[in-house]
């Protein structure tokens, strides 16, 4: 019997990890674009896929992961229009029906089916692309949905269990970015040594950590247009035995007080331990750190920067889908402030 449920964990884990990553977040920004244009998300599915159409449209019109307004995410499987529809039409037109009352141009129709077959699901879809909206669908590997929606979101499987697994785990996804490209937080991550102060090798004295001429006011000017200010840096002198996590929390306490005392502030350190070697998911260009920050305050990444001074600080900010800034002893730390905040593509910028 354990080696039966421990296959299905097998299993279940390698269709969610088969997901592909481009299709959710595509169909995100579809979702995005439409609402802030004020168009509305319906959702609808049969018996299982019918709950989670139900579970998803609420993420949206209630809340995913943080407090913000709600969204517009409608389930058109009510009960009283569902029996209505059906008793007095056919079953197979009890979304077609509802989609001709209330969708309009613009709008996305979300159609979940384990088969990809559901006949009243193709039938809304097709009256939705009739009225103009955008049409997405879940489904697994087979049936007709994926290859007539506008845009499709496949879990690679044939069994309904594992599909529904799939699907609501894409479906949480999709509503995740959508929640932060709506209303998340912008935020400029920046690199330490070289970036913002002189690279002193395994700094372990506060003293000799000095920040850049101007840095303290640049910083300033971000926190005064609303942007998170958010340190990562790569600290494998701790790994290396070079210093200890209570001398770098005296640096960066001395940093802090540097920046605070013309007006600034940091409202986040993270840093990663770890010796090159240890092969951890934090040391940039990893994007450990990264992950930590986006999901601890909620970052909009399209709306926010990474500054850094080398290839790895780029590559972990693209990863992750910021913009990014490198810094040279030609184009400062301050210089990247003004690009931000002028909201100018400098030469420098790496997209």
């Amino acid at each position: 019997m354990k080696d039966i449920v421990e296959y299905e964990f097998r299993t279940a884990a390698n269709v969610i990890s088969g997901l592909d990553s481009e299709q959710v977040i595509e169909a995100a920004d579809i979702v995005t674009e439409a609402i802030r244009k004020g168009k509305q998300i319906f959702f609808m599915g049969n018996g299982g896929s019918s709950a989670d159409a139900q579970h998803l449209a609420a993420e949206l019109s209630g809340r995913y992961l943080f407090d913000r307004p709600g969204m517009p995410g409608v389930c058109l499987s009510n009960v009283a229009p569902i029996t209505a529809v059906g008793n007095d039409y056919g079953y197979d037109v009890v979304f077609s029906r509802q989609i001709e009352a209330f969708a309009r141009e613009g709008d996305v129709v979300i159609g979940f089916s384990t088969s990809g077959n559901s006949k009243n699901v193709i039938l809304a879809f097709e009256k939705a692309k009739g009225l103009g909206a955008v049409t997405i669908s879940f489904t697994g590997n087979g049936g007709r949905m994926k290859d007539m929606a506008d845009h499709a979101v496949v879990i690679p499987s044939k069994e309904t269990p594992h599909i529904q697994e799939g699907y609501l785990v894409a479906g949480h996804m999709m509503c995740g970015l959508v929640e932060r490209n709506m209303y998340g937080r912008k935020a400029v991550l920046i690199d330490r040594d070289d970036t913002i102060a002189k690279d002193v090798p395994y700094c372990s004295d506060p003293k000799d950590l000095i920040l850049f001429d101007g840095v303290p006011k640049s910083i300033k000017r971000l926190n005064d247009a609303g942007y998170l200010v958010i340190v990562v840096t790569n600290q494998s002198g701790i790994g290396r035995g070079k210093l200890t996590e209570e001398m770098l929390s005296k640096i960066h306490e001395k940093m802090i007080g540097d920046i605070e005392a013309e007006g600034g502030h940091v409202d986040d350190i993270f840093h990663c331990p770890h010796h090159p070697d240890d092969g951890c998911d934090c040391r940039k260009p990893r994007t450990g750190m990264g992950i930590a920050a986006v999901k601890k305050y909620h970052i909009d990444v399209k709306n926010s920067f990474m500054i850094g001074n080398s290839d790895a600080d780029i590559e972990f900010g693209e990863a992750l889908g910021f913009n990014t800034l490198k810094v040279s002893e030609e184009f400062t730390f301050n210089d990247a402030v003004d690009w931000i905040l002028e909201e100018r593509i400098p030469k420098y910028f790496v997209c």
